[in-house]
């Protein structure tokens, strides 16, 4: 495990979850903070949702993705058990920014998917990194994690950084302006999901 880095600040956070201790570490560059959301004790097994930032669907409420109502579901599942941690890191579009995400929204429109438009675009098809959550972890002294994602690679990453991690599947409802997106992730970055037509 790497460097543990300190807090910056921490807060009281009450939602219509139910209340949060909200604490700011170090991100990537000095306005781009990274955020814990902690409820309840940390001890034991924990419930953890890595969610990173998605300025459209978290506070938009856009539907070309799931990433709103995977943030929301992951606060009732973490207030229904008493306690969890969400760890939201801000690497916007996959990794590549809100106006690069938005010129990615104008390709997909014209007929390519996500990972089509990033490459069209000069990046890779998967741009995020989660060090930022495997610091924050360490830094809450947490070992036993209950990871909610479809997502294989944060569970490697995550156990190729010591931790010992059980996947939860995390999905919500899709809805017809993002199956396409679902299916993109489910075939081409083996995220386990099932899409129904």
């Amino acid at each position: 495990m790497g460097e543990v880095k300190e807090p910056l600040v921490e807060a009281r956070l009450p939602t219509k979850y139910g209340t949060f201790r909200i604490i700011a570490f170090p991100g990537d560059s000095a306005d781009k903070e990274n955020l814990a959301l902690v409820m309840g004790k940390v001890e034991g097994e924990i419930l953890i949702r890595i969610h990173s930032e998605c300025f459209t669907g978290d506070v938009l409420h856009s539907m070309r993705c799931d990433c709103g109502e995977q943030l929301d579901l992951a606060m009732k599942k973490i207030s229904k058990e008493g306690k969890g941690i969400i760890i939201y890191l801000r690497q916007e579009g996959r990794g590549i920014g809100l106006v690069n995400k938005l010129k990615a929204y104008n390709l997909q429109d014209d007929g390519m998917d996500t990972v089509e438009a990033n490459i069209a675009l000069g990046f890779s098809a998967e741009m995020r990194r989660y060090g930022g959550a495997v610091e924050i972890l360490e830094n809450l002294g947490v070992k036993e994690i209950k990871l909610m994602t479809n997502n294989p690679a944060k569970v490697e990453d995550l156990e190729k950084a010591g931790f010992e991690v059980k996947q939860i599947g995390h999905s919500a409802e899709p809805n017809e302006e993002n199956k396409d997106y679902l299916r993109t992730k489910a075939s081409k970055m083996n995220h386990k999901l099932e899409i129904r037509d």
